[in-house]
């Protein structure tokens, strides 16, 4: 087992990485504070592992579990509601440790809940995906998507640890593997041109599901988030660079109501337009834009936007993102491949040119 510390002092935890580690319960008693513990999945994982869970933590309290449907639709208040008549009905009380057991969606969901309830109670990240154990597990953001917009509703609230058991990736759909790897390689382009030349070589063994390499994978994706967390707990700088590609793939997740991309792939698809955005910017090579393009269409994600989606669309959504800040809509670019800056100085034409660009029937208008 490997173990990351993400450092903030008082609200320091550990990242544990391993394989088998679901079934440690020696990782859960030395986190949980109470005499209770409520587990919130969804019902695929449910099936999977929630009876297993339950069954390590017995031994270290009272352990309750609460299912909700899975997707990305259900991430809104009324999960967070129905969570709440759980936790009253049991009673629970301040010292009730709640445990997200699934992906992005639960621990996001249930991050959030545990950030409300009475104020706020502890919570532990059993993170089942490889995007939640890369990336969303990590740094305390909680919360629930709005019709208008991604992740509109939530609060910082970290958790007590986290615990990554890399074995649970091998039941992943292949689907929702690619869909982590895009923030794997997220990484690579913000910050760590090392990893990345480690994935333009390890990419096929990523997909091909190989222990070691994935290991590895959420080892080096865990340094990297935990480091920019350390340094900006609550997004007021250098953190921001984290939602790379996420300003274009939040408008994607929005337009399509949360039900045609999973997550990772509006993120892929994203990346892909940022990095031609940081091209037309004059910061990033026409060489190393197409290198990164490359790599997402290596890890067989997608990289082309909703054939129905317009720059009006584009602009409607991404004008209510988080990153907006006074009426500009902030980007992340890259100035080469392992260094990124956050971006709110650029021409309107350029950006209505790289969508325009990015999406196939408007680049076969322009072409005419």
């Amino acid at each position: 087992m490997k173990t990351v510390n993400v450092d903030l002092g008082k609200r320091s935890y550990p990242i544990h990485i391993g394989s088998g580690i679901l079934d440690r319960s020696d990782l859960f008693q030395a986190h949980v504070r109470g005499s209770q513990v409520v587990v919130i999945t969804n019902d695929t994982v449910s099936e999977l592992y929630g009876e297993r869970l339950v069954e390590t933590i017995n031994s270290v309290a009272r352990t309750h579990i609460h299912t909700l449907p899975d997707g990305e639709k259900y991430k809104n208040l009324n999960a967070v509601s129905q969570i709440f008549d759980r936790l009253l009905s049991i009673p629970c009380d301040r010292r009730t440790t709640l445990v997200a057991l699934g992906g992005g969606v639960i621990g996001d969901i249930t991050g959030f809940a545990a950030a409300c309830y009475l104020r706020g109670i502890p919570y532990i990240h059993v993170p089942t995906t490889l995007l939640a154990q890369v990336d969303s597990s990590i740094g305390g953001k909680t919360g629930v998507n709005h019709p208008l917009g991604k992740n509109m509703i939530g609060a910082i609230h970290q958790p007590l640890c986290v615990i990554s058991d890399t074995r649970v990736l091998g039941t992943l759909p292949q689907r929702e593997l690619r869909a982590g790897l895009a923030e794997v390689i997220k990484y690579g382009f913000i910050r760590d041109l090392k990893f990345f030349e480690w994935l333009e070589n390890s990419h096929q063994s990523l997909l091909a599901c190989d222990p070691a390499s994935l290991s590895y994978a959420v080892e080096q994706s865990s340094r990297n988030k935990a480091e920019v967390v350390h340094e900006d707990e609550y997004e007021s700088g250098i953190r921001a660079i984290l939602n790379f590609g996420h300003t274009f793939g939040h408008a994607i997740e929005a337009f399509s109501r949360y039900e045609d991309y999973l997550h990772g792939e509006a993120v892929a698809i994203g990346m892909s337009m940022a990095a031609e955005f940081s091209r037309r910017l004059q910061q990033l090579s026409k060489a190393q834009a197409e290198q990164s393009i490359q790599l997402i269409k290596n890890c067989a994600l997608p990289i082309d936007p909703p054939a129905s989606m317009t720059p009006e669309d584009f602009h409607q959504f991404m004008s209510r993102d988080k990153k907006v800040d006074s009426g500009r809509i902030r980007f992340i670019t890259l100035h080469q491949i392992g260094q990124a800056k956050i971006t709110s100085s650029y021409s309107p034409e350029i950006l209505r040119e790289t969508i325009e660009h990015c999406i196939p029937w408007c680049s076969e208008v322009r072409a005419k």
